[in-house]
């Protein structure tokens, strides 16, 4: 179900790897909340049950998304201090 980054190559700089890593997490962790969305919505269910249903997903949707700007703000922060050096 998730996607695992490739292996790492002796050719990658090894000082980027952290940060794309985050990235990469980052990106998975937006898929998941879009998947999350769409079955949430695609669902053919009625009734306060199923609405109390959509509103659990949707508030995992936003964690999943919320934890994805966290990531890609890690990585942005670790690109930062790799520049400097």
């Amino acid at each position: 179900m998730s996607a695992i980054p490739p292996p790492r190559t002796e050719r990658q700089e090894r000082r980027y790897e952290p940060a794309e890593g985050l990235r990469a997490h980052s990106v998975e962790l937006l898929r998941h909340a879009e998947r999350l969305r769409a079955g949430s919505v695609a669902l053919d269910w009625k009734g306060p049950q199923a609405e109390a249903f959509r509103w659990r997903i949707e508030a995992l949707a936003d964690r999943c998304a919320t934890a994805a700007a966290g990531l890609a703000r890690s990585a942005e922060q670790l690109d930062a201090v790799v520049r400097t050096r």
